[in-house]
């Protein structure tokens, strides 16, 4: 009996393609950000084993049109497009392919900081516009200033040490951290104004729930420095856009940069696009080659794993807790 992988995206990298093959098993790809009819329909048409969600939302109705599904894994580590609460009802474990992106968000999320330090981004468009800024861009350094990490995951370890030759402080909210690196220029920050009080740069490294929605709206940009800067990475969710817009518009902070919005993609009218400290990028912090070919071969082996009988990394299954009850 063949068993299936459904792919919600385009095809999975060569290596995981030719893993699955060598197991006998079919990986059955879609168009990338099917509507959700459409998607149901492949899935009620091919019933599938398993399915790897790598763009798109995956709701109740469509894992339950597949009376097959076994397994959920995610092309990534951002679940929140996931209803992972329906899945365990369903006795479906949903899986992350946990560090696998890591390297290249963090890689990304440090780049954003240099490019709003220096307005590269602006800088750029303006020099294509025949404009010669010389005299009048001004940006900041980073050495020496204080980095506010929000969440020390996998991704927020890395940037932590990305960092370090730069002689930045970080300061470290994370509610759930176990245990705080032991460096000299890293502390933990128990209460979250002290982290917007405190930081010149705050990069957010945190999944989203419902508690953590609109972390950052209107109250929280007025208590950050003036002169600051806002990364995001993680999900746009975790960001009041509108609350973002007037805080850039009125030079409250000195910029942001942003690699994940809300909504995806944002409006071609948004307001967004008329703040020149801004720096903005499609949702592709995870879109290195060596990304792809980790987290496309991880969530691969995780499903067709669980099938063999050797259960997920405990930590990488979301809705453990959940499967438990």
């Amino acid at each position: 009996m063949t068993r299936t992988i459904l792919l919600t995206g385009p095809q999975l990298t060569s290596d995981a393609m030719a893993f699955a093959a060598a197991k006998g098993v079919q990986v059955i790809p879609t168009t990338p950000y099917a509507p959700a009819e459409e998607l149901l329909q492949i899935i009620t048409a091919n019933q599938p084993d398993a399915i790897i969600v790598r763009q798109g939302n995956l709701t109740r109705e469509m894992m339950a049109a597949s009376s097959k599904l076994s397994i959920i894994a995610k092309h990534g580590v951002g679940f929140d497009t996931i209803d992972i609460a329906a899945a365990a009802e369903l006795k479906i474990p949903v899986t992350i392919a946990m560090g696998a992106n890591a390297q290249s968000v963090a890689e990304h999320a440090f780049a954003l900081m240099f490019s709003v330090a220096r307005q590269t981004a602006l800088l750029d468009a303006r020099m294509r516009d025949g404009h010669w800024d010389k005299a009048t861009a001004n940006g900041i350094e980073l050495s020496g200033k204080t980095l506010g990490l929000v969440g020390l995951g996998s991704i927020g370890r890395i940037l932590l040490d990305l960092v370090t030759p730069l002689r930045m402080k970080v300061k470290i909210y994370d509610p759930y951290l176990a245990r705080l690196p032991e460096l000299p220029n890293v502390e933990r920050v128990t209460d979250f104004n002290e982290l917007l009080r405190d930081s010149d740069v705050i990069s957010l490294h945190c999944p989203l729930t419902e508690e953590n929605r609109n972390l950052f709206g209107a109250e929280q940009f007025a208590r950050m420095r003036p002169g600051s800067i806002l990364i995001n990475t993680a999900r746009g969710e975790l960001i009041n856009t509108e609350a973002l817009v007037q805080a850039l518009g009125e030079r409250r902070i000195f910029g942001a940069g942003l690699d994940t919005f809300h909504p995806e993609p944002p409006a071609a009218d948004s307001p967004l696009w008329g703040l020149p400290s801004l720096v903005a990028t499609p949702h592709v912090g995870a879109n290195t080659a060596e990304s792809r070919d980790r987290v496309g071969l991880l969530v691969t082996q995780q499903i067709i794993g669980f099938w063999e009988g050797v259960p997920p990394e405990p930590r990488s299954v979301v809705n453990r807790h959940l499967l438990d009850n």
